[in-house]
């Protein structure tokens, strides 16, 4: 037996032909569609990258506990489980998160692997002569942020050096893979990854593919890496956008074409598990929003496009509606190779689901970490945002404290203590470090209140429900997934929870009222506020929250501002305060998300 997973970063399943999008140039996908069984109802667990790939190795959620980091030693890793059993597990990947503090522990438990290097901000090429504000696909005003700054200069570098199609990350990665699939098709036991960073922006592709969507005398647009943020831009900027998406993609298509290719030349379909996946969507101008991880998890970003082949089963061109998640895929190859399934694994093996659409939960629950939990069963989806503007207690739970690129700073953990085992973690105590948010989540989840839709009649999420008796009952399942995931109580508190007891529709509008009360500067009501700034104040609070109380971060606003005689407060105001109060080792983290919630406004 063999298995043989494709998967892609950030593939809205909007933009595909197998989900009903004519505009897009994909013929292998529709290809795959008739070779495969197609997922109507597959769902995110945890996003964004890495917390996604840890639940592809441990088939259990993330996002509860931790937010961006690498496998803890009390994981079980799919792969490694694999290999310990005789099969042979190999990873290729452009994919430049393996290769960074947050994520270093997933690619070493394959027994080998491959890494592509360029995508992004990879920092991969030296050249000191590139600047940010050179870049190619960036939109104007140029970005602010230090972070974004550095990766767009890096990108720069990285992209004269990507000169012919054979020099695309994607392209090696996939000649990569198709090696080992030559040289190892007619051996047995075996399960090979290729995992591509695209079509994850920028949208940077070849001539050949963008020339695909360009109309008779248009020019194509320039700009193909949107901004964490809302949509400033015109139409024709989005549509420009969506075409340089559409470019990747349908190079995309190209290179899994390649891998079909030879599955139908090695007649590997007999004995060949075939799964395209990816870790979450990405938002495109629907809902005036780009990118992901800073506004409510609409279904461009949280339902994802899923295609399995089973050659046990021998379903093809079939559709299934059954609910399933990321967390899915570790115990179905698991199962597939007669491998044990961990117990500590959420997951189910999606066998069943693939012959005969037989369901495998009645819910799932989803999110990002320190921002809303969503829930969906399906047909409704309830988003519920924290209970208190200051989106605390909230605290991640690990062994391995690091964050995207780097160590976590000293400063952070000054705080930490350590705690007694959840249920998962084999008996480890873990470290318990206060935290205030992800991503810039929190400077806007709180204000947008609950969410409930109804997507088979609302499927574009446009229209939300008031319906306290259905939110109730999702609050409900949304309990009892947090408790059997081992929740930490504090979740349950930030959220307005009560741990007990059942949520009653009288109870939902109460917790309503509550919410409606909030003033993001309470207490500083004799400032002249531009509105952006509020919230990047708001947000300021989470982010200062293990240095000092709310309490005092207003004391100190206040002498900041008497000091300079500042009565009207803008967004120069919050970042000069910045530097009072945030350590300089966290500044630039600080600084990307109030550029975050100046955006959102």
């Amino acid at each position: 037996m063999k298995a043989i997973m494709v998967m892609y970063d950030s593939l809205n399943r909007h933009f595909l032909p197998n989900y009903g999008n004519e505009l897009t140039k994909m013929p292998n996908f529709r290809r795959l569609g008739e070779k495969c069984v197609t997922f109507d109802n597959s769902y995110v667990g945890s996003l964004p990258c890495m917390p996604a790939r840890r639940e592809l190795h441990t088939g259990r959620l993330n996002f509860l506990h931790r937010g961006w980091c690498p496998l803890e030693p009390f994981d079980d890793s799919m792969p490694e489980i694999l290999k310990k059993n005789g099969i042979y597990t190999h990873l290729v990947s452009d994919h430049q998160h393996y290769w960074e503090d947050g994520g270093a522990t997933y690619h070493t438990r394959y027994n080998s692997w491959e890494c592509s290097r360029g995508q992004e901000g990879d920092p991969w090429k030296a050249d000191l002569k590139v600047r940010a504000e050179d870049h190619p696909g960036s939109f104007g005003p140029f970005p602010r942020d230090p972070i974004g700054n550095n990766m767009r200069r890096q990108d720069c570098a990285n992209r004269r050096h990507i000169k012919e199609e054979k020099d695309f990350p994607q392209a090696k990665t996939f000649s990569n893979g198709l090696a080992f699939i030559r040289e190892n098709q007619d051996c047995d036991n075996w399960f090979l990854q290729i995992e591509t960073f695209d079509p994850h922006e920028p949208f940077f592709s070849p001539e050949e593919y963008q020339e695909l969507y360009r109309m008779e005398g248009e020019e194509l647009c320039p700009l193909d890496w949107p901004p964490y943020g809302p949509v400033t831009e015109s139409k024709e900027v989005v549509s420009g956008v969506r075409n340089k998406y559409r470019a990747l993609l349908s190079m995309c298509d190209h290179y899994l074409g390649l891998v079909l290719d030879l599955m139908d030349e090695y007649e590997m379909w007999d004995d060949t598990m075939l799964i395209v996946n990816t870790d979450h969507g990405f938002m495109l101008g629907e809902h005036l929003w780009w990118a992901k991880g800073v506004m409510p998890l609409y279904n461009e970003m949280a339902r994802t496009p899923l295609f399995i082949w089973d050659p046990r089963s021998g379903v093809k061109g079939e559709r299934r509606q059954s609910l399933v998640q990321n967390i899915d895929l570790a115990p179905t190859l698991l199962d597939y190779f007669q491998t044990d399934i961990p117990k500590d694994m959420q997951g189910s093996a999606l066998r069943d689901v693939i012959k005969t659409d037989k369901p495998v939960r009645k819910y799932g629950i989803f999110g990002l970490f320190g921002s809303m939990i969503n829930i969906t069963d399906g047909r409704y989806i309830y988003m519920r945002g924290p209970a208190k503007k200051e989106n605390q207690p909230l605290a991640e739970y690990t062994l391995m404290p690091t964050v995207m690129r780097s160590r976590m700073a000293p400063e952070k953990l000054q705080g930490m203590k350590l705690r007694q085992p959840f249920s998962f973690t084999k008996g480890c105590p873990v470290l318990e470090i206060p935290s205030s948010e992800e991503w810039g989540a929190v400077a806007s989840c709180f204000r947008y209140g609950d969410l409930l839709f109804d997507l088979e009649n609302d499927p574009e999420q446009k229209h939300p429900l008031d319906d306290p008796d259905k939110e109730a009952e999702l609050i409900n399942a949304m309990i009892r997934l947090m408790k059997e995931n081992d929740a930490p109580k504090e979740q349950f508190c930030r959220m307005g929870f009560p741990v007990e007891e059942c949520v009653t529709a009288e109870m939902v509008l109460e917790m309503r009222k509550e919410k409606e009360t909030y003033d993001p500067v309470s207490g500083l009501e004799e400032y002249q506020w531009e509105e952006p700034a509020k919230w990047q104040f708001s947000a300021l609070k989470n982010v200062a929250s293990p240095y000092m109380k709310e309490e005092e971060l207003v004391k100190q606003f206040k002498e900041f501002c008497s000091a300079g005689g500042i009565r009207s407060i803008d967004r120069n105001v919050i970042e000069r305060f910045i530097d009072t109060v945030i350590p300089e080792t966290d500044r630039e983290s600080a600084r990307f998300t109030m550029e975050m919630a100046y955006r959102l406004n």
